[in-house]
């Protein structure tokens, strides 16, 4: 038995330090002693204020509030000062509804297209999704309103979510899927950091020591609190030891008891405890000095109109142009246009379940269409349905789109994914577009060739079928709650599209990294793609996909010239010129990648290692600077359980998509020393590949025979020599294991 102090940290006792450690109810934490209570929600694209009943699906009504684009659009921005804007907005928007911490963002990455909430994440790659959470977490933070980074981690599938484990090596998981929570963590100090349902590796996130305490808080400096994604703990007292603060929601004292108890029986320690409330109680504090007069106040009709704005400019930016053969667009005003699609009268702008957020407002994209070309210019057709119909319902419905299409001057389709075909909750089993709606646009496009699709989904949809349909494709994933004014803007060049895919479209779902292994079973998933997630993939295995990762067309052109790299401590400086050698203004993504032709570790052909954006005028150039900082060039060394920079000669490539790389130069950077102690196990080949032990070796043991030996056996005698363990050089008879042994104590002496 333990007997702990009467008092702790801010003078409680340990019954109410381990109060503080759970919540209230479903939303707020415990007022204890002097250590008040908080409010937390959930966003991340809006504030979800529930003010009657309470959940975490999404279920119950919640206060009016901006739904900004979720991640899956506002990742096709590429543009961190705009994300870092909608986080500020959200954070006024927070404080006005009386939230302290705002459950966001959602930093996971997309490992696979079918995940169910691959809508909340950003993207395929951990450098995008980094950048643009760090600044989402910024503009959230400045507001006086906490970020909750999450899901905390390799939290990548729904399928089974509260049980299954994610199997993932070392260096996969710290390149892949923690990397992007690394630099939120170190650059954007987020107030708190949320741990997923699942296991990694057969441990719970929220009891997981390594995770939470070894590699959050110890590598990467959090000083912050740890919550539990909701209802993701099952055992408190493992939960505490290993590092998490706040379990939500509360369990009516259940779990108090249990960590009591556990303090009293010595298997969780006191100092865990008392370590967590004091994070505890030092959030509340921040929170409650960030409070200000409007705190709780409600969201004004001026500031939501300005939102709503900010939400339009927003959605805009995030539109990509997939493709637009014979300049289709953008659209000229006089013509007639055939609008067609369920989506365009009911728009599809979020996701389901514990992010839907109640909008302040919703622009309708058949509106806004008629408002820029007149609403004596446009038709409707509703063309196809996402309910239940029958098959002479079906042709009906086709049947009066064609016709309205082949009277007009244009034709823009809508098609996507309906709300009950992707959600929290479940993964998709597919990747295709509904059968109805190809076969609709099949039906548009025979009797008008001037076809645009608009697309409304939240995970990846194959592309192929339609792209060989539709002169013109528009990407819009999900925009929020003024996405159909967005549409308007770019399908009419009042905006000229700049947006970027955040992840790669495959021709089929068979060509997709995970597609064996997802989304697992019995309760565990292997990661057995590795670092190959993603346009690391199809870059790998040179396989044709629909649309690269970065991929994004404009109104008008860019030329690329002049690039010049600069090696200096940071890293990789690139200067490029870049110039629009178009007839309109646009905004072009220019985006760096990174070879390392030879690496002596497996690595992918390239990666993004950096990116930034212009804005230009028709024939202005502008040279452009970004740094390739040298830690994002590094590999997790799984023998050294380090980051190394390997040296040598590396390839910088600057272009508007991963496979549309403009001008590339080469670079000679400096390595990071890595010298791992000798074994008998080493073989000769890791003994020769450093100079030093080489030398040595040299000296002791008798030189391998020539090449005419070799020649004579039919072998290349020197590669098969290196993966010889010195070990076994005894066993061959040519040195006894005390001498080779003593050889390596002196090889590694002199280190």
């Amino acid at each position: 038995m333990t007997t702990p102090p009467e008092t702790g940290p801010h003078g409680l006792t340990l019954e109410q330090q381990a109060a503080l450690g759970s919540g209230a109810d479903f939303w707020t934490t415990e007022r204890v002693g002097g250590v008040p209570s908080i409010v937390l929600t959930d966003g991340p694209h809006g504030v979800r204020r529930q003010a009657g009943a309470t959940d975490h699906l999404g279920l119950s009504a919640s206060l009016p509030a901006t739904c900004f684009p979720p991640a899956v659009g506002l990742a096709q921005s590429w543009d961190p000062e705009l994300v870092g804007r909608v986080g500020s907005a959200l954070g006024a928007e927070a404080r006005a509804l009386g939230v302290d911490v705002l459950l966001g963002p959602g930093i996971n990455i997309k490992r696979d297209p079918r995940g169910g909430r691959n809508f909340e994440y950003f993207s395929e790659d951990p450098l995008l999704t980094g950048t643009l959470g760090a600044a989402w977490v910024r503009g959230l933070q400045d507001n006086g309103v906490g970020a909750s980074l999450k899901h905390f981690a390799a939290n990548n599938a729904e399928h089974d979510r509260m049980r299954s484990s994610s199997d993932v090596d070392p260096r996969t998981l710290r390149e892949i899927y923690l990397r992007a929570f690394q630099r939120v963590v170190r650059t954007s100090r987020p107030w708190t950091v949320m741990c997923s349902y699942n296991r990694i590796n057969g441990v719970y996130a929220s009891e997981n020591h390594w995770l939470l305490t070894t590699v959050l808080r110890h590598e990467w400096g959090f000083e912050g609190v740890v919550v539990s994604d909701w209802g993701a703990v099952a055992d408190r007292p493992a939960a505490v030891a290993a590092g998490l603060d706040l379990q939500m929601p509360g369990d009516g004292g259940a779990s108090d008891a249990a960590l009591v108890a556990a303090v009293r029986d010595g298997s969780c320690p006191v100092g865990a405890v008392a370590a967590s409330a004091s994070r505890v109680a030092d959030l509340a504090a921040r929170a409650e000095r960030s409070r200000t007069r409007a705190h709780g106040a409600g969201l004004e009709e001026s500031r939501a109109q300005e939102h709503h704005a900010l939400a339009r400019e927003v959605a805009a930016r995030c539109v990509v142009l997939l493709k637009n053969d014979g300049d289709l667009l953008p659209l000229a005003p006089g013509g007639s246009v055939a609008v067609i699609g369920e989506f365009a009268a009911e728009p599809r702008y979020q996701g389901g379940g514990s992010s839907h957020v109640n909008p302040t407002r919703l622009d309708v994209p058949l509106d806004e269409i008629r408002a820029l070309a007149g609403a004596d210019a446009v038709t409707f057709s509703q063309g196809h349905t996402t309910a239940a119909a029958t098959e002479e319902e079906v042709r009906e419905l086709r049947g009066e789109a064609v016709r309205a299409a082949g009277a007009a001057d244009t034709a823009v389709v809508f098609l996507g994914l309906a709300a009950h075909q992707e959600s929290e909750g479940f993964d998709r089993d597919h990747i295709d577009l509904p059968a109805e709606q190809l076969a609709l646009l099949a039906a548009v496009t025979g009797a008008q060739p001037r076809t645009v699709v608009v697309l409304s989904h939240g995970g990846v949809v194959a592309l192929a079928p339609v792209a060989d349909l539709a002169p013109a494709l528009l990407d819009g994933a999900l925009l929020g709650q003024a996405g159909g004014g967005a549409i308007a803007d770019v399908l009419f060049g009042r905006v000229n599209p700049s947006g970027r895919l955040g992840e790669t479209v495959p021709l089929r779902l068979q060509d997709t990294p995970a597609y064996l292994n997802f989304p697992g079973e019995n309760s565990a998933v292997l990661y057995g793609e590795g670092l190959y997630v993603g346009y690391r993939w199809y870059d790998a295995r040179e396989t044709e996909v629909a649309f690269p990762f970065g991929h994004g067309l404009s109104y008008t052109e860019f030329a690329y010239s002049d690039l010049r790299l600069e090696q200096g401590a940071d890293g990789i400086t690139a200067h490029l010129t870049v110039t629009n050698t178009g007839g309109r203004a646009g905004r072009e993504v220019v985006q760096f990648y990174v070879s390392k032709p030879g690496s002596r570790v497996s690595r992918a052909p390239r990666e993004l290692k950096g990116f930034t954006s212009v804005a230009l005028e028709p024939g202005q150039g502008e040279r452009v600077s970004v740094l390739l900082a040298r830690e994002d060039l590094a590999y997790w060394e799984v023998r050294a359980d380090r980051w190394i920079v390997e040296g040598g000669e590396y390839t910088v490539s600057a272009g508007a998509s991963s496979r549309d790389l403009r001008v590339s130069a080469p670079v000679e950077v400096e390595g990071d020393e890595l010298r791992l102690p000798l074994t008998l196990d080493s073989t000769l080949g890791e003994v020769m590949a450093d100079p030093r032990a080489a030398a040595i070796l040299a000296e002791h043991l008798p030189a391998p025979q020539g090449d005419d030996a070799g020649q004579a056996m039919g072998v290349d005698m020197a590669r098969m020599m290196e993966s010889i363990p010195l070990g076994r050089i005894a066993a061959l008879g040519q040195a006894d294991l005390a001498s080779l042994q003593a050889l390596v104590d002196g090889i590694n002496g002199e280190g």
